[in-house]
């Protein structure tokens, strides 16, 4: 035991002494500057700074090193048999790889900004088709951007309070904005002008907008609101005027969903989701279990409601009327049913209701 530990250190300290002549290769074969003297305890670190100091790597590439196709994981030495340790006098190829190198650019860089608004932006949404781009602010102005040419479009002035939260429309002619002042717009991208009259009836302020799902409402018409004050209100905005009022949550409303069925789907401060019929208002189901706030809903049929109406090669709608359209959306070409009955079909009794779609909260 005594002779194999000191064989160790005599070994260690004959390879702290010697050097041999090398000479680094390309994994082709192209020989990268001139042969130079080595030590044998030189590192795989070492050889790291040799190579890319030789080559003139402004930035550090990783390399593997092998000599005699045995890999050098940590002293040179390491990776030579006895018959290359006693011949000095040839010149020693060390085979250089490059490693693979994987660059991501931090999520905290910024690639562009778009200047415009005076104070803090509270709100942002892309349209359907993800062409433009619309911001809320605490300036109490509402902006629609072109994203390709990062310049604005329109400026519109409305509203008197914060700009809380903003929703387009499924076909993307429409934008709804709602206040801190409880009041809710509705613009016209195009012209960048209020349609219709302000949207009154919230007794504080304005948390969350959806619209009436493409395939439900074709002329997006129904838009639904929360509000600070606990309800939600679903508006005609063709009329400008409240369609349904649904009470029932007792703080408030963090959250609403629209979904394929025309149920409304509201998570609130009380802790708890509740699912509605929008036709009527009748309160379907209560879910709770939640421990705190629920602060956000995400639906299963979300992606589907949002781009079933796009034609994916030009992102525009497909042009077709709108009870036609609905047909084809629900499978059925060959035969005219009953819009209506065909919802109510999906619409089982409150006692056993069937959401139909997969919900998610946080």
């Amino acid at each position: 035991m005594k002779n194999t530990w000191n064989s160790g250190i005599m070994e260690e300290a004959d390879s702290d002494d010697k050097r041999i002549l090398a000479q680094f290769k390309s994994e082709n074969g192209d020989v990268t500057g001139n042969a130079f003297d080595l030590p044998l305890n030189v590192t795989a670190e070492k050889l790291q700074l040799i190579c890319n100091a030789l080559l003139t790597n402004e930035d550090p590439i990783p390399y593997s090193f092998f000599v005699n196709d045995v890999e050098v994981t940590d002293t040179l030495v390491k990776a030579l048999d006895s018959k290359a340790l006693d011949n000095t006098e040839q010149v020693l190829d060390i085979v250089y790889l490059p490693q693979a190198i994987f660059r991501v650019r931090a999520v905290t860089r910024c690639t562009s900004t778009i200047p415009g608004h005076a104070e803090a932006v509270i709100s942002v949404a892309f349209n359907p088709d993800g062409r433009y781009l619309a911001s809320g602010s605490g300036d109490t102005t509402v902006r629609f951007w072109d994203v390709t040419t990062e310049t604005p479009h329109h400026v519109c002035k409305g509203h008197k309070h914060w700009v809380l939260c903003i929703a387009w429309s499924p076909d993307g002619k429409k934008l709804a904005s709602g206040c801190k002042n409880s009041q809710i717009c509705v613009w016209d991208p195009e012209t960048g002008q209020q349609k219709g009259k302000t949207l009154i009836g919230h007794k504080q302020w304005i948390t969350w907008l959806a619209w009436k799902p493409f395939h439900l409402d074709a002329d997006c018409r129904f838009l639904a609101s929360g509000s600070k004050d606990g309800t939600i209100k679903i508006w005609d905005t063709l009329l400008s005027q409240c369609h349904i009022t649904l009470s029932g949550h007792l703080q408030c409303v963090t959250c609403i969903k629209w979904g394929g069925t025309n149920l409304i789907y509201s998570s609130s401060q009380d802790r708890t989701i509740k699912v509605w019929r929008a036709e009527d208002g009748v309160l379907c189901r209560t879910l709770q279990g939640h421990g705190h706030w629920v602060n956000i809903l995400a639906l299963s049929t979300d992606y589907v409601m949002r781009t079933g109406a796009f034609d994916p090669a030009n992102a525009n709608i497909v042009p077709q009327d709108s009870q036609e359209s609905g047909k084809k959306l629900c499978g059925y070409n060959s035969q005219w049913i009953d819009k209506q009955k065909f919802i109510n079909s999906f619409l089982p009794s409150i006692n056993s209701v069937n959401l139909g779609e997969n919900s998610w909260s946080t």
